[in-house]
């Protein structure tokens, strides 16, 4: 294997997991924005505050 496969292989590999660490942040992006949506839908229907007092 000449030096040109060896480094196309390493800049793959790197590639990939480049890739899912971009996935796995934007999948973290979309679970807050996620739970901000459900609190604005709770506190419109006057339930957020409901929910904190049992928590508490």
């Amino acid at each position: 294997m000449d030096t040109t496969n060896l480094l196309s292989i390493v800049d793959g590999e790197t590639r990939n997991s480049k890739n899912k660490k971009k996935k796995r942040k934007w999948r973290e992006i979309e679970a807050i924005h996620d739970q901000y949506r459900l609190r604005r839908e709770l506190k419109e229907m006057d339930l957020f505050d409901e929910l904190e007092e049992l928590a508490s």
